[in-house]
């Protein structure tokens, strides 16, 4: 029932901004479409969907396999459990501003991977605590699926994974449709307290009091990517 009620609540507040903004284009809703999908890997998939389906909601609507099957799964099979499937129920009435163009936009936050559940601690735990394996293991799949899903995006900005930058250029310079990319970059660069980027005129812009939690953004264009990449590069290469 609370599910139903915060969906309906969402869905009032959307079509309450919905009255204040433009249609967006095409184009728009595709892109917005695109950065919300996650990626499905493939390890164990059949036996980890399987589990998920028997797990029942405890009183707080959390959906948390028990203890017993998750430490049966393999560090593979729990890399595949915790990217399809966050344990944690988390009430989240922020509704984003829509934005128009959003295809033309660097956003200072990536989407969020699971709505209104997020990881528990334990899922939390496995990526902080096998940070190495985590990031080859993304860069096995994004390798096979030419892709950063936006919970592997959310999941490299937790782990603070800087290590991870070289490769995500090369990721993103494959076609430079993927602006989401640049985000991490923006936030690595934030989380890790980077003076040129704290001091540069796009930060509050991005990250200021008042902006919109989900919807702050600069435009996409060339000075701006150069500009982020050129930082981006400049923080890898003095990083601890």
């Amino acid at each position: 029932m609370r599910i139903t009620f915060i969906g309906l609540l969402l869905f009032s507040t959307l079509f309450a901004k919905a009255q204040d903004y433009p249609e967006p284009s095409k184009e728009s809703v595709e892109y917005t479409e695109q950065r919300s999908k996650i990626t499905t890997p493939p390890y164990g998939l059949a036996k980890v969907k399987a589990m998920i389906a028997k797990v029942k909601a405890d009183d707080n609507d959390n959906m948390k396999l028990s203890n017993k099957d998750y430490n049966s799964l393999s560090l593979r099979e729990k890399f595949t459990y915790n990217m399809i499937h966050a344990e944690e129920y988390s009430q989240n009435c922020d509704v984003p501003t829509p934005v128009a163009e959003a295809q033309k936009q660097i956003f200072g936050q990536v989407p969020s991977s699971f709505n209104e559940y997020t990881w528990s601690d334990r899922q939390l735990n496995f990526f902080k605590d096998n940070k190495d394996s985590v990031i080859a293991i993304i860069k096995e799949s994004v390798n096979r699926s030419k892709r950063v899903g936006v919970n592997y995006k959310e999941v490299i900005v937790l782990m603070n994974a800087t290590e991870m930058i070289p490769f995500l250029e090369e990721v993103y310079q494959r076609d430079k449709k993927d602006h989401d990319i640049l985000t991490v970059f923006l936030l690595l660069m934030k989380n890790n307290n980077y003076q040129p980027f704290l001091t540069a005129s796009s930060y509050p812009k991005l990250y200021g009091e008042n902006v919109d939690y989900y919807s702050s953004h600069i435009a996409y264009n060339s000075a701006n990517e150069q500009l982020i990449l050129q930082r981006v590069n400049d923080f890898y290469k003095n990083r601890k």
